[in-house]
Order: structure tokens, then sequence, then C-alpha cells
């Protein structure tokens, strides 16, 4: 058997042979977001149990906003925003680590003037998100009404 190590080089937060992909080709709950899956999802790398993926949010995008059963880490690489965790709104910054355990409703924001870039960890085999259906719902998710004011849906 072939050994499947590898290097997959980067050209500025790019990845030359794999493919840019839009972060959701349906809905409305997110904004100029494209993501790269750069390990975990090829037949040749059927040996790991996560995926490894790279987003990037746009000036002024965010992610959807959403809860689900798994955990995953992100690491933030590039620029700075913010972020809708358990409640509350919190800062980021490059090489802050975030870990967001199952069920938290999180939301990333490019908001400070550039895009947010970040790696995400999270299983290979994984729930779907749950998000908002309603106004009544994102007001179950996030009572604090400063808070739901960031979220967008």
């Amino acid at each position: 058997m072939k050994n499947p190590s590898k290097i997959i080089r980067s050209e500025d937060l790019a990845w030359p042979g794999l493919e840019r992909k839009d972060y959701k080709t349906a809905g409305t709950g997110f904004r100029d977001v494209s993501r790269y899956v750069l390990f975990g999802e090829r037949e040749d790398e059927s040996g790991l149990t996560m995926q490894t993926r790279y987003f990037e949010i746009g000036e002024g995008g965010y992610s959807s906003l959403e809860r689900h059963r798994h955990p995953h880490t992100v690491v933030i690489v590039k620029g700075r925003g913010s972020m809708i965790l358990d409640g509350r709104v919190a800062g980021l910054e490059s090489m802050d680590a975030v870990y967001i355990a199952p069920e938290t409703v999180h939301q990333f924001h490019a908001d400070r003037g550039e895009p947010l870039g970040f790696l995400c960890i999270v299983d290979r085999y994984r729930d779907r998100p749950e998000i908002p259906k309603d106004e009544k719902e994102l007001e179950e998710w996030i009572p604090d009404p400063e808070v739901r004011k960031k979220a967008r849906i």
C-alpha cells in the first residue's frame, strides 16, 4: 500500500489543486463565506477521523448561526472579527483558538474591516447543524437582546 502522507502547499491561504467551495449552496443566513477541505475528505485520507478545513469570511460577511451535537475547534489565522458563542459576543484576533462544545450556538463575523480566515477541525462523520427556524426560536437560543441584535439568520 502506498503511504498517503503528504504536504499541501499554500499560496497566500489558497491551496492550488484543491477546490475552493462556497460555504453553503442554499439559504440566506450567511454571507461571503468560502472553504477548502484540506484533509479528511479524499479516499486516500480514509484513516482520518476528522476533517481539517479552512474558512474565509469576506469583509462584512458572516457564517450561519447554528448549533449541532458535534464539537469542533477553530484557530484564527487571518484578520480579526467577532463571534457569537453561547449567548455572548467575543472579539477574535489572529491565532486565537476556540473550542465549540456540542449544542453551543455560534456564528462568526468578519466585522472589523477585513476578511476573517480560520482553520476548523471537526469530526469527519458528524450531524448536520440546526439553524433557528424563526425569530421566536432565535429568542430561545439567544435570550440576551443585545447579543441577538448581532445574530444574522
